[in-house]
C-alpha cells in the first residue's frame, strides 16, 4: 500500500497537497474548465501560525475550500481574477455603438478607475465597502452625487455581466449612494407664469439680449433642449398642423467641433 505523504510536521496531506523544501504548501487542482492550476501557502490549516517575516495570508485548507465551492457553482477562476477596469472595459467591448457623449462618459470613468488603487483590484476581492469607499474617493475629488452614481450604475451593470459569466456571485455595487453620501443636488424649480413673463419682457426691451426673445420664447414654451434648439431646421417645423418634430441636435466637441447627434432620449423625438 503507497505511503501517504505527510509534511514536515508529520501531519497527513490530502489529495493534491504537497508541501516544498522550503516550508510552503502547494494545491494542485483542475478548474471548471479543465485548467491545472496552483494555489500556495505558508499555513496549512487556520490553526497554524504564520512564519516570522511573512504575511498573514489565508490557509492552503481555506483555499481549498474556496476552489471547490467555486469549482461546484462553475466559478470561472481565471474571470474572477480580471481588474475591475478590465471588466469594464469588456462590457463597453459589447456595446459600441453608443453616442459620443456616452464614449466621452466611458472614458472619463475608465480613466478615473486607472487612477484610481480599485481599478487594478480583482473583481473576485471587491467588497460593498471597497466600493462605498471608492465612492467617497470620488466626492472627496469634487466629484457631484449625480456624477458619482452614474458611474456606480455603469459598475454595477459590469458586475452583473460578471456574475452572469460565473466570475463572481455578488455585485460590490449593489447599494443605494444615498447611504453612503448625501444627495446634495440641488431641485431644479420650473419658473412661474409671473417670473415667465418678467424675463419676457426684460430680454425684448433690453439692447443686448433682445436678439434672443424668439429663441427663448421657443425654449420656454416648447420645453426643447438648446441643443435641440440649435439644431431646428425649418423642415422640422409643420406649421399646418403645429408640430415641431425633434429628431436629431447640434452639438460640439473639441476633437470634432460642431456635429449632429439624435436626441438624448426617445421621448425627444
Amino acid at each position: 500500500m503507497k505511503e501517504k505523504r505527510r509534511d514536515n510536521k508529520g501531519r497527513i496531506l490530502h489529495t493534491g497537497e504537497s508541501q516544498r523544501t522550503d516550508g510552503k504548501y502547494l494545491y494542485k487542482y483542475v478548474d471548471a474548465f479543465g485548467n491545472t492550476k496552483y494555489v500556495y501557502a505558508w499555513r496549512l490549516t487556520p490553526t497554524d501560525p504564520t512564519p516570522k517575516g511573512k504575511r498573514v495570508k489565508p490557509s492552503l485548507r481555506e483555499l481549498e475550500q474556496q476552489i471547490r465551492r467555486d469549482i461546484e457553482d462553475g466559478i470561472n477562476s481565471t474571470g474572477k481574477k480580471m481588474t475591475l477596469c478590465q471588466l469594464y472595459a469588456k462590457q463597453n467591448a459589447q456595446r459600441e455603438n453608443v453616442k459620443k457623449s456616452t464614449m466621452k462618459q466611458r472614458e472619463q470613468l475608465l480613466r478615473l478607475l486607472k487612477e484610481d488603487k480599485l481599478g487594478a483590484r480583482s473583481i473576485d476581492t471587491i467588497k460593498p465597502s471597497d466600493a462605498k469607499e471608492w465612492a467617497l474617493r470620488m466626492k472627496e475629488k469634487g466629484f457631484s452625487y449625480n456624477t458619482i452614481n452614474n458611474h456606480k450604475r455603469s459598475l454595477k451593470a459590469s458586475f452583473y455581466i460578471a456574475i452572469q459569466d460565473d466570475c463572481v456571485r455578488k455585485n460590490p455595487f449593489d447599494f443605494k449612494l444615498s447611504e453612503v453620501l448625501e444627495n446634495d443636488t440641488k431641485e431644479k424649480v420650473a419658473l412661474t407664469e409671473e417670473q415667465e413673463q418678467a424675463l419676457l419682457s426684460f430680454i425684448k426691451t433690453d439692447n443686448v439680449y433682445h436678439k434672443y426673445y424668439d429663441d427663448v420664447l421657443i425654449l420656454l414654451k416648447t420645453g426643447l433642449r438648446i441643443s435641440e434648439l440649435c439644431g431646428l431646421t425649418i423642415m422640422d417645423v409643420d406649421f399646418i398642423h403645429e408640430v415641431v418634430v425633434i429628431d436629431h441636435q447640434l452639438l460640439k466637441s473639441k476633437e470634432q467641433g460642431y456635429y449632429i447627434e439624435t436626441p438624448k432620449t426617445k421621448s425627444g423625438s
